[in-house]
Protein backbone atom coordinates (compact mmCIF):
# COMPACT_ATOMS: atom_id res chain seq x y z
CA UNK A 1 0.00 0.00 0.00
CA UNK A 2 3.19 1.93 -0.21
CA UNK A 3 2.03 3.48 -3.17
CA UNK A 4 -1.36 4.20 -2.65
CA UNK A 5 -0.84 6.41 0.46
CA UNK A 6 2.03 8.13 -1.40
CA UNK A 7 0.18 9.04 -4.24
CA UNK A 8 -3.21 10.12 -2.95
CA UNK A 9 -4.17 12.48 -0.50
CA UNK A 10 -8.23 12.43 0.12
CA UNK A 11 -9.78 9.53 1.37
CA UNK A 12 -12.47 9.51 -0.58
CA UNK A 13 -9.53 9.00 -2.90
CA UNK A 14 -7.58 6.31 -1.00
CA UNK A 15 -10.92 4.22 -1.15
CA UNK A 16 -11.96 4.12 -4.52
CA UNK A 17 -9.29 6.04 -6.38
CA UNK A 18 -8.47 9.31 -7.77
CA UNK A 19 -11.63 10.96 -8.36
CA UNK A 20 -10.96 12.95 -10.92
CA UNK A 21 -7.89 13.27 -14.20
CA UNK A 22 -6.46 15.93 -12.81
CA UNK A 23 -6.46 14.15 -9.31
CA UNK A 24 -4.55 11.55 -11.20
CA UNK A 25 -2.24 13.11 -13.34
CA UNK A 26 -1.22 14.93 -9.87
CA UNK A 27 -0.59 11.42 -8.17
CA UNK A 28 1.23 10.04 -10.99
CA UNK A 29 3.91 12.92 -10.53
CA UNK A 30 4.35 11.53 -6.74
CA UNK A 31 4.60 7.63 -7.82
CA UNK A 32 6.92 8.78 -11.01
CA UNK A 33 9.41 10.96 -8.35
CA UNK A 34 9.15 7.65 -6.21
CA UNK A 35 9.76 5.12 -9.40
CA UNK A 36 12.93 7.56 -10.78
CA UNK A 37 14.25 8.10 -7.17
CA UNK A 38 14.66 4.35 -6.97
CA UNK A 39 15.70 4.11 -10.49
CA UNK A 40 18.43 6.73 -10.17
CA UNK A 41 19.67 4.81 -6.69
CA UNK A 42 20.07 1.39 -8.88
CA UNK A 43 21.74 3.81 -11.25
CA UNK A 44 24.44 4.77 -8.99
CA UNK A 45 25.07 1.60 -7.54
CA UNK A 46 25.65 0.10 -11.03
CA UNK A 47 28.21 3.31 -12.30
CA UNK A 48 28.31 6.93 -11.21
CA UNK A 49 29.49 8.07 -14.33
CA UNK A 50 26.78 6.79 -15.56
CA UNK A 51 24.21 7.69 -13.20
CA UNK A 52 25.35 11.09 -13.62
CA UNK A 53 25.72 11.75 -17.03
CA UNK A 54 22.69 9.53 -18.14
CA UNK A 55 20.34 8.50 -15.47
CA UNK A 56 20.01 11.41 -14.27
CA UNK A 57 19.27 13.48 -17.07
CA UNK A 58 16.44 10.68 -17.84
CA UNK A 59 15.33 11.55 -14.03
CA UNK A 60 15.12 15.06 -14.85
CA UNK A 61 13.83 15.32 -18.27
CA UNK A 62 10.36 13.02 -16.98
CA UNK A 63 10.15 15.19 -13.87
CA UNK A 64 9.96 18.16 -15.93
CA UNK A 65 6.96 16.84 -17.48
CA UNK A 66 4.26 17.93 -19.77
CA UNK A 67 0.98 18.38 -20.33
CA UNK A 68 0.86 14.33 -18.60
CA UNK A 69 -2.38 13.70 -20.89
CA UNK A 70 -1.71 9.65 -21.69
CA UNK A 71 -2.07 9.27 -17.86
CA UNK A 72 -5.67 11.39 -17.86
CA UNK A 73 -6.70 9.42 -20.75
CA UNK A 74 -5.76 6.09 -18.93
CA UNK A 75 -7.53 6.96 -16.16
CA UNK A 76 -10.72 8.06 -18.54
CA UNK A 77 -10.35 4.27 -20.09
CA UNK A 78 -10.37 2.88 -16.36
CA UNK A 79 -13.53 4.61 -15.23
CA UNK A 80 -15.09 3.90 -18.17
CA UNK A 81 -14.43 0.65 -17.68
CA UNK A 82 -16.01 0.85 -13.78
CA UNK A 83 -12.43 0.71 -12.44
CA UNK A 84 -12.67 1.50 -8.69
CA UNK A 85 -10.51 0.49 -5.64
CA UNK A 86 -6.86 0.47 -5.15
CA UNK A 87 -5.35 2.82 -8.23
CA UNK A 88 -1.81 1.68 -7.78
CA UNK A 89 -1.54 -0.22 -10.62
CA UNK A 90 -3.19 2.31 -13.04
CA UNK A 91 -0.72 4.92 -11.55
CA UNK A 92 2.67 2.70 -12.27
CA UNK A 93 0.88 2.94 -15.71
CA UNK A 94 0.68 6.53 -15.97
CA UNK A 95 4.33 6.54 -14.81
CA UNK A 96 5.50 3.76 -17.67
CA UNK A 97 3.51 6.41 -20.55
CA UNK A 98 5.51 9.32 -19.42
CA UNK A 99 8.83 7.10 -19.57
CA UNK A 100 8.05 5.55 -23.18
CA UNK A 101 7.10 9.25 -24.08
CA UNK A 102 10.16 10.56 -22.69
CA UNK A 103 12.17 7.57 -24.87
CA UNK A 104 9.60 9.24 -27.77
CA UNK A 105 10.89 12.87 -27.26
CA UNK A 106 14.43 12.13 -27.01
CA UNK A 107 14.56 10.09 -29.50
CA UNK A 108 12.48 12.30 -32.12
CA UNK A 109 14.90 15.21 -31.31
CA UNK A 110 17.55 13.46 -32.07
CA UNK A 111 16.06 12.63 -35.67
CA UNK A 112 14.84 16.13 -36.35
CA UNK A 113 17.87 17.77 -35.01
CA UNK A 114 15.79 19.92 -32.91
CA UNK A 115 17.38 22.30 -30.06
CA UNK A 116 14.41 23.18 -27.62
CA UNK A 117 12.50 20.41 -25.55
CA UNK A 118 9.92 21.45 -22.34
CA UNK A 119 11.65 24.95 -22.45
CA UNK A 120 14.94 23.60 -21.78
CA UNK A 121 17.88 22.48 -24.31
CA UNK A 122 16.84 19.24 -26.17
CA UNK A 123 18.80 16.13 -24.47
CA UNK A 124 21.16 15.71 -27.54
CA UNK A 125 22.11 19.51 -26.89
CA UNK A 126 22.95 19.24 -23.59
CA UNK A 127 24.61 16.12 -23.65
CA UNK A 128 26.95 18.14 -26.41
CA UNK A 129 27.36 20.58 -24.38
CA UNK A 130 28.78 18.80 -21.58
CA UNK A 131 31.10 17.01 -23.74
CA UNK A 132 32.27 20.59 -24.98
CA UNK A 133 32.22 21.72 -21.56
CA UNK A 134 34.63 18.93 -19.70
CA UNK A 135 37.13 19.45 -22.59
CA UNK A 136 36.43 15.61 -23.98
CA UNK A 137 37.75 14.42 -27.40
CA UNK A 138 36.37 13.97 -31.13
CA UNK A 139 33.08 15.93 -32.14
CA UNK A 140 30.07 17.10 -29.29
CA UNK A 141 27.69 16.67 -31.85
CA UNK A 142 28.27 13.29 -32.23
CA UNK A 143 28.81 12.40 -28.79
CA UNK A 144 25.53 14.06 -28.03
CA UNK A 145 23.58 12.55 -30.41
CA UNK A 146 24.77 8.71 -29.46
CA UNK A 147 24.54 9.49 -25.82
CA UNK A 148 20.65 10.89 -26.27
CA UNK A 149 20.19 7.76 -27.94
CA UNK A 150 21.45 5.56 -24.51
CA UNK A 151 19.01 7.94 -22.80
CA UNK A 152 16.16 7.15 -24.98
CA UNK A 153 16.97 3.37 -24.43
CA UNK A 154 16.92 3.75 -21.08
CA UNK A 155 13.38 5.41 -20.57
CA UNK A 156 12.34 2.90 -22.29
CA UNK A 157 13.42 -0.43 -20.77
CA UNK A 158 12.46 1.73 -17.15
CA UNK A 159 9.00 2.00 -18.76
CA UNK A 160 9.02 -1.79 -20.20
CA UNK A 161 10.38 -3.08 -16.63
CA UNK A 162 7.70 -1.05 -15.31
CA UNK A 163 4.42 -2.64 -17.08
CA UNK A 164 6.16 -6.35 -17.00
CA UNK A 165 5.45 -5.48 -13.14
CA UNK A 166 1.72 -4.71 -13.83
CA UNK A 167 1.37 -7.00 -16.20
CA UNK A 168 2.25 -10.02 -13.84
CA UNK A 169 0.65 -8.71 -11.07
CA UNK A 170 -2.87 -7.89 -12.48
CA UNK A 171 -5.44 -10.38 -13.44
CA UNK A 172 -5.43 -8.96 -17.04
CA UNK A 173 -1.78 -8.71 -17.27
CA UNK A 174 -1.43 -10.57 -20.81
CA UNK A 175 -3.96 -8.66 -22.38
CA UNK A 176 -2.44 -4.88 -20.80
CA UNK A 177 1.08 -6.81 -21.89
CA UNK A 178 -0.30 -7.40 -25.63
CA UNK A 179 -1.55 -3.61 -26.10
CA UNK A 180 1.75 -1.79 -24.63
CA UNK A 181 3.75 -4.76 -26.79
CA UNK A 182 1.45 -2.82 -29.97
CA UNK A 183 1.42 0.64 -28.82
CA UNK A 184 5.66 0.21 -28.85
CA UNK A 185 5.51 -1.17 -32.47
CA UNK A 186 3.57 1.30 -34.01
CA UNK A 187 5.08 4.07 -32.33
CA UNK A 188 8.42 2.79 -33.94
CA UNK A 189 6.87 2.39 -37.73
CA UNK A 190 5.22 5.84 -37.28
CA UNK A 191 8.57 6.88 -36.76
CA UNK A 192 10.00 5.53 -39.50
CA UNK A 193 7.41 6.55 -42.12
CA UNK A 194 7.98 9.88 -40.48
CA UNK A 195 11.43 9.41 -42.21
CA UNK A 196 10.96 7.55 -44.87
CA UNK A 197 8.09 9.64 -45.87
CA UNK A 198 11.08 12.53 -46.06
CA UNK A 199 13.46 11.08 -47.90
CA UNK A 200 11.38 10.34 -50.19
CA UNK A 201 10.00 13.72 -50.94
CA UNK A 202 6.12 11.81 -49.95
CA UNK A 203 3.23 14.49 -50.49
CA UNK A 204 0.20 12.74 -50.47
CA UNK A 205 -2.81 13.50 -47.83
CA UNK A 206 -4.05 9.90 -46.98
CA UNK A 207 0.06 9.16 -46.42
CA UNK A 208 0.34 12.37 -44.03
CA UNK A 209 -2.80 10.98 -41.90
CA UNK A 210 -1.41 7.49 -42.05
CA UNK A 211 1.83 8.90 -40.05
CA UNK A 212 -0.28 10.92 -37.88
CA UNK A 213 -1.99 8.11 -36.79
CA UNK A 214 1.12 5.64 -36.30
CA UNK A 215 3.08 8.19 -35.03
CA UNK A 216 1.03 10.16 -32.29
CA UNK A 217 -2.56 9.03 -32.11
CA UNK A 218 -2.65 5.89 -31.33
CA UNK A 219 0.53 6.02 -28.17
CA UNK A 220 -1.19 9.92 -27.16
CA UNK A 221 -5.02 8.16 -26.47
CA UNK A 222 -5.93 5.39 -27.72
CA UNK A 223 -3.86 2.70 -26.50
CA UNK A 224 -3.86 4.69 -22.97
CA UNK A 225 -7.56 4.82 -22.96
CA UNK A 226 -7.01 0.76 -24.05
CA UNK A 227 -4.51 0.50 -21.03
CA UNK A 228 -6.60 2.11 -18.74
CA UNK A 229 -9.59 0.03 -19.78
CA UNK A 230 -7.84 -3.52 -19.64
CA UNK A 231 -6.38 -2.54 -15.93
CA UNK A 232 -10.57 -2.61 -14.95
CA UNK A 233 -11.45 -6.01 -16.90
CA UNK A 234 -13.12 -4.10 -19.94
CA UNK A 235 -15.34 -5.76 -22.30
CA UNK A 236 -14.95 -5.59 -25.89
CA UNK A 237 -17.85 -3.26 -26.59
CA UNK A 238 -16.61 -1.14 -24.13
CA UNK A 239 -13.13 -1.53 -25.74
CA UNK A 240 -14.11 -0.87 -29.40
CA UNK A 241 -15.67 2.20 -28.29
CA UNK A 242 -12.72 3.46 -26.23
CA UNK A 243 -10.43 2.88 -29.55
CA UNK A 244 -12.66 4.75 -31.71
CA UNK A 245 -12.52 7.82 -29.74
CA UNK A 246 -9.37 7.28 -28.68
CA UNK A 247 -8.00 7.16 -32.16
CA UNK A 248 -10.25 10.33 -33.03
CA UNK A 249 -8.77 12.16 -30.03
CA UNK A 250 -5.33 11.31 -30.87
CA UNK A 251 -5.68 12.80 -34.24
CA UNK A 252 -6.82 15.86 -33.44
CA UNK A 253 -4.55 16.08 -30.59
CA UNK A 254 -1.70 15.32 -33.82
CA UNK A 255 -3.20 18.19 -36.10
CA UNK A 256 -3.48 20.67 -33.54
CA UNK A 257 0.00 19.82 -32.56
CA UNK A 258 1.30 20.14 -36.51
CA UNK A 259 -0.40 23.61 -36.30
CA UNK A 260 1.42 24.46 -33.43
CA UNK A 261 4.68 24.03 -35.17
CA UNK A 262 3.63 26.15 -37.68
CA UNK A 263 2.16 29.09 -36.23
CA UNK A 264 2.36 28.58 -32.14
CA UNK A 265 4.64 30.61 -29.89
CA UNK A 266 7.88 28.54 -28.32
CA UNK A 267 7.31 30.69 -24.98
CA UNK A 268 4.28 28.91 -24.85
CA UNK A 269 4.77 25.32 -26.91
CA UNK A 270 8.25 24.88 -25.13
CA UNK A 271 9.77 23.88 -28.98
CA UNK A 272 10.85 25.34 -31.60
CA UNK A 273 8.60 26.80 -34.04
CA UNK A 274 8.93 26.77 -38.32
CA UNK A 275 11.16 23.36 -38.12
CA UNK A 276 8.54 21.18 -40.25
CA UNK A 277 8.12 24.22 -42.06
CA UNK A 278 11.85 25.00 -43.00
CA UNK A 279 12.41 21.64 -43.73
CA UNK A 280 8.95 20.58 -45.58
CA UNK A 281 8.07 17.83 -43.50
CA UNK A 282 5.35 15.70 -44.35
CA UNK A 283 2.03 16.58 -42.04
CA UNK A 284 -1.37 17.00 -42.94
CA UNK A 285 -1.38 20.60 -43.00
CA UNK A 286 0.68 20.94 -45.72
CA UNK A 287 -0.19 17.82 -47.93
CA UNK A 288 -3.59 19.70 -47.83
CA UNK A 289 -1.80 23.29 -48.72
CA UNK A 290 0.16 21.61 -51.21
CA UNK A 291 -3.20 19.98 -52.45
CA UNK A 292 -5.31 23.07 -52.43
CA UNK A 293 -2.69 25.41 -54.15
CA UNK A 294 -2.10 22.89 -57.08
CA UNK A 295 -5.73 22.98 -57.49
CA UNK A 296 -6.14 26.57 -57.45
CA UNK A 297 -3.03 27.27 -59.69
CA UNK A 298 -0.82 29.09 -56.85
CA UNK A 299 2.28 28.51 -58.58
CA UNK A 300 4.32 30.33 -55.42
CA UNK A 301 2.55 28.18 -53.03
CA UNK A 302 3.11 25.04 -55.18
CA UNK A 303 6.99 25.86 -55.23
CA UNK A 304 6.90 26.62 -51.33
CA UNK A 305 5.80 23.80 -50.15
CA UNK A 306 6.87 21.00 -52.33
CA UNK A 307 9.21 18.56 -50.88
CA UNK A 308 12.60 17.13 -52.20
CA UNK A 309 14.23 20.59 -52.36
CA UNK A 310 16.88 22.18 -49.66
CA UNK A 311 15.61 23.17 -46.53
CA UNK A 312 13.89 26.86 -46.66
CA UNK A 313 16.48 30.04 -44.89
CA UNK A 314 14.84 31.34 -42.07
CA UNK A 315 13.53 34.17 -43.63
CA UNK A 316 11.26 31.95 -46.34
CA UNK A 317 9.53 30.33 -43.84
CA UNK A 318 6.71 33.04 -43.55
CA UNK A 319 6.43 32.88 -46.92
CA UNK A 320 5.03 29.39 -45.99
CA UNK A 321 2.93 30.18 -43.37
CA UNK A 322 1.35 32.88 -45.84
CA UNK A 323 1.00 29.96 -47.97
CA UNK A 324 -0.46 28.12 -45.73
CA UNK A 325 -3.36 30.64 -45.03
CA UNK A 326 -3.86 31.72 -48.05
CA UNK A 327 -5.00 28.26 -49.99
CA UNK A 328 -7.09 27.83 -46.67
CA UNK A 329 -4.92 24.91 -45.50
CA UNK A 330 -5.45 26.23 -42.08
CA UNK A 331 -9.09 26.71 -42.29
CA UNK A 332 -9.57 23.11 -43.25
CA UNK A 333 -7.06 21.65 -40.25
CA UNK A 334 -9.38 23.53 -37.72
CA UNK A 335 -12.42 21.92 -39.47
CA UNK A 336 -10.99 18.27 -39.43
CA UNK A 337 -10.00 19.29 -35.67
CA UNK A 338 -13.54 20.15 -34.30
CA UNK A 339 -15.00 17.22 -36.30
CA UNK A 340 -12.60 14.71 -34.98
CA UNK A 341 -13.57 15.82 -31.59
CA UNK A 342 -17.05 15.45 -32.25
CA UNK A 343 -16.51 11.76 -33.32
CA UNK A 344 -14.54 11.29 -29.98
CA UNK A 345 -16.93 12.35 -27.76
CA UNK A 346 -20.03 10.22 -29.46
CA UNK A 347 -17.63 7.28 -29.76
CA UNK A 348 -16.81 7.70 -26.03
CA UNK A 349 -20.65 7.95 -25.14
CA UNK A 350 -20.52 4.45 -26.27
CA UNK A 351 -19.17 3.09 -23.53
CA UNK A 352 -22.18 3.83 -21.33
CA UNK A 353 -19.30 5.90 -19.14
CA UNK A 354 -21.36 8.00 -16.56
CA UNK A 355 -21.74 11.83 -16.75
CA UNK A 356 -19.13 12.81 -14.93
CA UNK A 357 -16.24 11.22 -16.85
CA UNK A 358 -17.60 11.81 -19.72
CA UNK A 359 -17.71 15.46 -18.99
CA UNK A 360 -13.89 14.53 -18.16
CA UNK A 361 -12.66 13.18 -21.11
CA UNK A 362 -14.94 16.26 -23.01
CA UNK A 363 -12.43 18.50 -21.46
CA UNK A 364 -9.37 16.29 -22.11
CA UNK A 365 -10.42 16.23 -25.57
CA UNK A 366 -10.80 20.09 -25.56
CA UNK A 367 -7.36 20.08 -24.17
CA UNK A 368 -5.73 18.13 -26.55
CA UNK A 369 -7.13 19.71 -29.80
CA UNK A 370 -7.07 23.23 -28.87
CA UNK A 371 -11.18 23.52 -29.00
CA UNK A 372 -13.70 24.86 -27.11
CA UNK A 373 -14.62 22.68 -24.24
CA UNK A 374 -17.95 20.84 -26.31
CA UNK A 375 -20.89 20.30 -24.23
CA UNK A 376 -21.85 16.99 -23.06
CA UNK A 377 -25.47 16.04 -22.58
CA UNK A 378 -26.71 14.62 -19.46
CA UNK A 379 -27.75 11.01 -19.58
CA UNK A 380 -31.13 10.33 -18.15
Amino acid sequence: MRELRSATEEPAERAGGPLTADAATRAVGRVLGEVLDARMSEAYDLDAVFARDVAGRVSAFARRGGKRLRTAFAWCGWRAAGGTGDPGPLLKTGVALELVQTCALVHDDVMDGSHLRRGAPSMHVDLARMHRAAGMTGGAEAFGHSAAVLAGDLALAWADDLMTEIALATPNGPRLYREWRAMREEMVAGQYRDLQAQAAGASGVEEALTIATLKSALYTVERPLALGAMLAGADESVTAALRAAGRCAGLAFQLRDDLLGAFGDPALTGKPVGDDLRARKLTYLLAVALEMGRAAGDEEAVALLSPGVPALPERAVEGVRAALERTGARDVVEAKIAELADSALRHFGGTGADDAVRREFAALVARASGIAAPQVRETV
